[in-house]
């Protein structure tokens, strides 16, 4: 006989930046599918940390959102972890949940108790620390030396993450949302965690309206970019030094060859000092250009501005947003061959994939780019085929849908 699929469910999604706006890097993503959810009969709220609005509790598209170290907050001088725990308890309370979405580690507190709540639990794959796997396979380079100390350095990585922290976690999940084949492969193979509770979902953005953006003058003036240049666009949370450093290396060749070649690096964080002092160690100057942080309508009107989106950071699990709008902006993008993009990039056909540390073979890439050799079009046109037809967002929240009924029965 079959399982009896309750119809409406009771949802709490827990993630320490969870804004209702799409940006990389926070989680905005998800919002879609909360929305979506709440469309389809079902409860749900958000317990997040802070919100641009200042608010404590926002409503919004049916779903509540709880804010809990903003002004208003009961639970505001609390220290993070306590709030949310605190939050989550008050509103259970109130209404029993039947399923915990925790995005990031801070529901794991909660699910050792799951028990005593009688609730089902699951984690996003960022709240483990494989991130930092696909970060060190991603600067690895093709020589013996290199591959020995990457091995060594992903091994004594996942030893000390695996038994530190997310062996403990993963015995707490009833079930773990996954965006590539790989993260899959990599959570049954070492983790040990059983395939049938993994789900692969290709979380994206809500694309929306897709029509091609008017470029904007007055955004360019800004920059201080000529008319008739060549663009290259990245985003980075600025952390990591390496990742833009590579970048910069093989940006340098571009310069020499190409006067006209610009890279806009869009972001800000605890490195952008070092980053600077990178740039002009390497005498680019004026041809980086650095906005610091920047509103999600001005970063579309870069990626409209630009020629090429890269990134090359191995440290996301997901799919980065602004990559996925690139694609859908016919733009071409350059992504890593470790990173989940891999998964829905064919190199060379809708976009290219490279090594994050193989500077040599992406300036090459650049100049044929900016010097026409590259058929910039037809990639492009392919890149929005393919967003269209995998991003769905319909989809998405069926499979979600699909993937809590699952947890529930099991």
């Amino acid at each position: 006989m079959a399982a009896y699929k309750k119809e409406q469910l009771n949802i709490c999604f827990m993630a320490n930046r969870f804004p209702v706006l799409s940006r990389a890097t926070d989680h905005g993503f998800l919002w879609p599918i909360a929305r979506g959810l709440s469309n389809k009969g079902h409860k749900v709220c958000v317990i997040a940390s802070k919100s641009f609005l200042g608010k404590y509790e926002v409503f919004r598209d049916g779903v509540h959102t709880y804010y809990v170290q903003e002004q208003g907050s009961p639970f505001q001088y609390m220290k993070l972890e306590e709030a949310m725990i605190a939050c989550f308890k008050s509103l259970h309370k109130e209404k029993k949940f039947d399923l915990l979405h925790s995005i990031d580690r801070l529901g794991y507190r909660i699910g050792k108790y799951k028990q005593t709540y009688k609730i089902k639990i699951a984690y996003d794959i960022d709240a483990t620390e494989m991130s930092q796997l696909f970060s060190i396979l991603g600067m690895g380079q093709e020589t013996v030396s290199s591959l020995l100390s990457t091995g060594t350095a992903v091994a004594y990585k996942f030893l000390t993450t695996y038994f530190g922290h997310d062996r403990k976690l993963l015995k707490t999940a009833d079930g773990v949302f996954v965006t590539s084949p790989q993260q899959k492969i990599f959570l049954e193979r070492y983790y040990l965690y059983p395939e049938y509770h993994t789900y692969q979902v290709p979380y994206g953005v809500e694309l929306g309206d897709l029509s091609p953006h008017p470029l904007s003058d007055e955004l360019r003036a800004q920059l201080n970019i000529p008319e008739n240049s060549h663009i290259l666009l990245t985003l980075t949370d600025m952390t990591e030094v390496q990742e833009i450093s590579n970048l910069l290396e093989a940006f340098v060749k571009v310069a020499i060859k190409k006067p006209n070649a610009y890279m806009i690096i869009v972001g800000q964080g605890p490195k952008r000092k070092e980053i600077e002092y990178k740039a002009l160690d390497l005498a680019l100057g004026n041809r980086i250009k650095m906005p610091g942080a920047m509103r999600a309508e001005d970063i579309s009107q870069c990626i409209t501005l630009s020629q090429a989106y890269i990134n090359l950071s191995s440290r996301s699990t997901g799919f980065e947003p602004a990559m996925i709008e690139a694609m859908a902006q016919k733009k071409i993008i350059i992504g890593s061959e470790v990173s989940p993009i891999s998964n829905i990039v064919e190199d060379g056909q809708d976009g290219f994939l490279l090594r994050p540390a193989d500077t040599e073979s992406l300036s090459k890439l650049l100049i044929d780019i900016f010097s026409g050799v590259i058929p910039a079009e037809e990639i492009g046109r392919k890149a929005r085929e393919k967003v269209l037809n995998i991003f769905d967002t319909r989809k998405m929240i069926q499979s979600v849908e699909d993937a809590y009924h699952k947890i529930l029965e099991n």
